[in-house]
Order: structure tokens, then sequence, then C-alpha cells
């Protein structure tokens, strides 16, 4: 068997694979005999998604050193562990349909469902997200041709010999035909997920309506010293360097979108470079405190200033400064660049969770946003001089600007036509207004494939350029799901993601290849 490594980015390679049994059976050779330099195997449908640790280039040497695993790996024996049972109502919009295009009746539908063991494959799309899939050749179901945009907590769906429970409310495209009031991923839980691969699980149906466990009451929050938002246009985040290894949990890195900025301003501000801080996105936010405090300001913030009863001081964003209780601290929208970040010296105290104080939109993991009249109470860490000396930061773009974005074509660069990809780097690509920390949703010519084939769903990496069936790519951001379903033409190189979290709308893309599209094939 000759293996088939698609090239993500100089730090990652995905490694295509024959059917969902071999991708388990590499995945478990991988765990148990390690490749030095790998730092993380995503495994999915027919794909692994293999990251190289930091230092080690994902080339044909780390290519060569898998497909030997390859040789040694074996059938994953099914799990003796007893399943686990799910209740549910079959009750889902899309019963009827799944069993018209079954040939069946919605009773044997039912039936068949139940009388399956399920087998937990992977976890991805969103924490707590489980794939799992069956014996029974006939859950072998297509995605729904318009994806819904919002499908509700606890929704079981269909597609693709997979099934899965929806743990959040996400926009999603499978084949709905129950819900169920177990939670998929409960932070009070250890582990937070139900299900991990391996896994076995049994659907019971449940007669009446399901209504999800409702969540205890949430204790009063205790009285914090810290920093208060007295007023913001966007959610103020808490942000560090992100949580690594979580993919098992199906939880992506997440972390501040402008890494060095948010290392910058702990340093001077004397605290561990990959420290909480605030993310503040583009403008205006007023900001108070309870206690005197040091501050620095650094990213897309080019200038500030404090209030202090009818006095209006100038801020030097440059240099750290002081802030004491009754004082305003004022960040207008920047002129350049959209996100901001705000270190305290001593840092704040932000709870972490799986290794991380980073706030992960899309996964719902993490300190609660900041609205106006939230707070954050001060920690006491201990803290290094401040660095008074002026910050050099670099040149961020303003909307109405092109900023060129070096990527590496595919991984699934062949699934579309020369044509495509072509057009994919000649045109320039408008940021629009539907873009968050998940993702940058572009605008510009579509690019259209010569066919519709569906993509099993496999691991995506920040930077990707995902190109749904509209033609229209989004660039995954920092908070974007572990798994995807639409083709990854192109992925942005690591060293340009911080430059991509600052692209403000208004602004564009052009994109930029150096090398072509080209796999390595390694035979075990």
């Amino acid at each position: 068997m000759t293996l088939r490594f698609l090239p993500v980015g100089p730090r990652a390679l995905l490694v295509e694979l024959p059917d969902l049994a071999v991708t388990l059976a590499l995945f478990d050779a991988l765990a148990a005999d390690p490749v030095p330099g790998v730092a993380e195997v995503i495994p999915a449908a027919r794909t692994l998604l293999v990251r190289a640790a930091p230092g080690a280039a994902a080339d044909g040497r780390l290519a060569a050193a898998i497909a030997a695993r390859a040789s040694r790996a074996t059938a994953r024996r099914e799990s003796a562990a007893e399943a686990i049972e799910i209740p549910m109502v079959y009750d889902g919009e899309d019963l009827a349909e799944v069993a018209a295009h079954l040939d069946l009746t919605v009773a044997e539908v039912i039936a068949a469902h139940q009388a399956a063991t399920w087998q937990v494959a992977f976890c991805g799309f969103a924490p707590g997200f489980a794939y799992m899939t069956c014996e029974d050749p006939r859950f072998d179901l297509p995605r729904r041709a318009s994806p819904r945009a919002r499908i509700p907590a606890g929704a079981v769906g269909l597609a693709g010999r997979f099934c899965g429970v929806y743990p959040k409310a996400s926009p999603g495209g499978w084949q709905l035909i129950g819900t169920t009031p177990t939670p998929m991923w409960d932070l009070a839980r250890d582990p937070p997920a139900l299900l991990r691969p391996g896994g076995r699980v049994r659907f019971v149906e449940r007669r009446g309506a399901v209504h999800p466990t409702p969540a205890a009451p949430a204790e009063p929050p205790a009285s914090v010293v810290g920093l208060r938002v007295v007023a913001t246009a966007f959610p103020v985040l808490v942000q560090d360097a992100g949580r690594s290894g979580q993919a098992a949990h199906g939880i992506s890195g997440s972390g501040a979108m402008d890494l060095p900025s948010l290392r910058r301003a702990n340093r001077r501000a004397g605290n561990p470079p990959d420290a909480p801080a605030l993310e503040i996105t583009l403008g205006p936010t007023r900001l108070s405190v309870d206690a005197p405090a040091t501050l620095v300001l650094d990213g897309a913030a080019d200038r500030a200033e404090i209030e202090a009863g009818q006095a209006r001081i100038p801020v030097d964003v440059s240099r750290p400064f002081a802030l004491d209780p009754g004082e305003v601290l004022v960040i207008p929208p920047p002129a350049r660049g959209m996100r901001s970040y705000l270190a305290r010296r001593g840092g704040f105290d932000a709870a972490r969770l799986l290794g991380s104080a980073a706030t992960d939109t899309l996964a719902g993991i993490g300190p609660d946003p900041l609205g106006a009249g939230a707070a954050i109470g001060f920690a006491d860490a201990p803290a290094l001089a401040v660095d008074g000396e002026p910050a050099l930061r670099p040149a961020l773009p303003a909307p109405g600007e092109t900023i060129a974005l070096p990527v590496t074509l595919g991984p699934r660069a062949d699934w579309f036509p020369d044509a495509a990809v072509a057009l994919l780097l000649a045109q320039d690509w408008e940021v629009t207004a539907q873009s968050s920390r998940v993702g940058v949703r572009l605008a510009g010519d579509p690019l259209m494939r010569d066919d519709a084939r569906e993509l099993p769903s496999e691991g995506t990496e920040h930077g990707a350029i995902q190109v749904p069936h509209s033609g229209q790519p989004v660039l995954f951001l920092a908070d974007h799901p572990l798994t995807g379903g639409y083709p990854v033409i192109a992925t942005v190189l690591p060293d340009a993601l911080p430059l991509a979290g600052q692209i403000p709308p208004g602004a564009r893309i052009r994109f930029t290849a150096d090398h072509p599209f080209s796999p390595i094939e390694a035979t075990p």
C-alpha cells in the first residue's frame, strides 16, 4: 500500500488513506510507537492530520517515518467496554426523508438505528462532537444540500456512514433524525466529553418530548478587585497562547489572534510572555480599575487617553502607563489593524481550562467574554520590572489596502480545476464584515469545482482556506473547527497568521504561492 501525503504548510501533513479502518489502525500504531518530531495526530474519516513539533519539518523524512509505522498497523479491535446508552426521541426534521432515501419505513429506520452498536471513530467539529460508525451499510447518507444555519444542542444526525450528536447549537448539514437530553460536553464532568475515540454507544428510544437537562443555577459572582469594562463596541476577550494537544476532545488551539503582540505586551509589563491578557477588537472601549494598575497596550492600538475628572490625558501607547481608580482608559478604534492587547503587570485572574485561559468563541469554553459592566480580577503573579523603552511594532493593514499572504497550495488543491487554483492567486479577495475569530469570509470571483463530490470530514489547520459550494472562500483563524467537510484549496503559512488576524473588514487579500501543489508518496 502506497500512502499519499498532502501538504498543509511547513508544519503539517495530511495522510490520505483508503478507508476508516486503515485510518484508525495507523492512528493506533502512531500512538503506540510515536514518531519523533510529531506533536499531534488528528484522525478523521479517511485521513490523519499530522502536526510537527516545534523545530521539526513536515517533509519527506517525516512521511517516510509515518509510512514505516503503517507496515505494523493492525485493525482496531472493538472495545470491550460496555456501551453507553443514550436515550433519544425520534422526532428529527429529516427522519421521513432519511427513510425514503434508505427505502425503509420510519419505523424500520428507528429499529435499525437502535439495533446498531455505534463506535466512536474520532472527535471533531466542536467539543464533545463524536463521529460514530456502525456495521450497518445502509447508514450511508449524503449531507443536506443546504446546511441549516442553526441546529439545536442534543440533535442527533446522520451523514456519510456517521452518526453524531450536536453538543451545542451550531450550523450543520447532517440529516436530523431525533434529539437527546444527554449532554455531550459538560465542564463539570471529568473528562468533559461524554464520548471518546474507541467508545461504544447504543441509542434507546424514549417516549415523549425531550428537554435538555437544565444547568444548575450559577452562584452569584463574588466581588472582585480588578479591571472593569465601562463600555465596549465588541466583547473584550481573555486570551493567552492557546490550548494545544486537545484534539481528543474536539478542541482546536484558540489563543490570541496576534500572538506576537500579546507576548510583546506581556514582556513589556514584566509578565511571562504567554500570560493571559485582554484582546480588544476595534473599539471604542472604555475601561476602569478598582486599584492602581500598570498597563501596557500593544497590537493595533495606536492611541488612547485617560479621563481623569475633566482632564483628558494622552497615553503614549509605546510605553507602559499607570491607571488609577476613578480614571477611565479610552481606547478608540485603531487606524490600522483590528485587535489590541492589554496586559497588566502582575496579570489578570483568569481560570485555566485544559491548560489555557483562552476564550474559544466557537467551542464556548474559557472565560466569559467581557461586555459593558463586566469585570476581571487582578492576579498577584510575580512580575519583573516593566520595559519602559518605546516598543517597535510591525505595520498593520488598513481598510482599502491589499495585503499579501503566502500560502501552501493544498491539501485539496487537486479537487479544483487548474483555472480555479489560478483564480485563487490571481485576484484580490475582499474581507467582508461577516468575519470573526472563527474565520475570515472572503468575497470575489467564485472558485467553482467541476463536480459536486462530498469530502469526508478531515482535520483542518489554522490558516486553512476552505471553499464551500458557493465558491467564496473562508480563511480559518484561531477558533476554527477541528475538522471540516469542504475542500481546503490552500493554507496560509504559519508566520503570516498574526498578520491575517489583524486584517480588518474592507481590506483585500492577495494570496501568493511560491511552489506548485506537490503531494508526497511513501511505501511502507
